[in-house]
């Protein structure tokens, strides 16, 4: 059974950083999308960042240039080192990682970013 469980959110202040964790049980890591969303209150989950079975990583424009994504596929953990944040970064982050047709989603992490 895939469980993923993040950890790291928290309160922070407008240009501080935090550094997310998704630790995935049940799976291999290595063939895998790999990704970050994010859901606002009142507004739809969204993309924050990709990562491709073949290393490649790609970002949302709202958070290029401030946002990294790691994975480390021993560990079966993914990361979103998040710097510079802003109040609209304030969210509720999840993972998702694809295994074969099945998409599966972490129960989220608050990020609350104060101005």
């Amino acid at each position: 059974q895939v469980q993923l469980v993040e950890s790291g959110g928290g309160l922070v202040q407008a240009g501080g950083s935090l550094r997310l964790s998704c630790s995935a049980s049940g799976i291999i890591f290595g063939s895998n999308v790999m990704t970050w969303y994010r859901q606002a209150p009142g507004k739809q989950r969204e993309l924050v960042a990709l990562s491709t079975s073949a290393g490649v990583t790609n970002y949302a424009d709202f958070v290029k240039g401030r946002f990294t994504m790691s994975r480390d596929n021993a560990k079966t953990m993914m990361y979103l080192q998040m710097n510079s944040l802003k109040p609209e970064d304030t969210a509720v982050y999840y993972c998702r990682v694809v295994v074969g047709p099945t998409g599966y989603w972490g129960r989220g992490t608050q990020v609350t970013v104060s101005s």
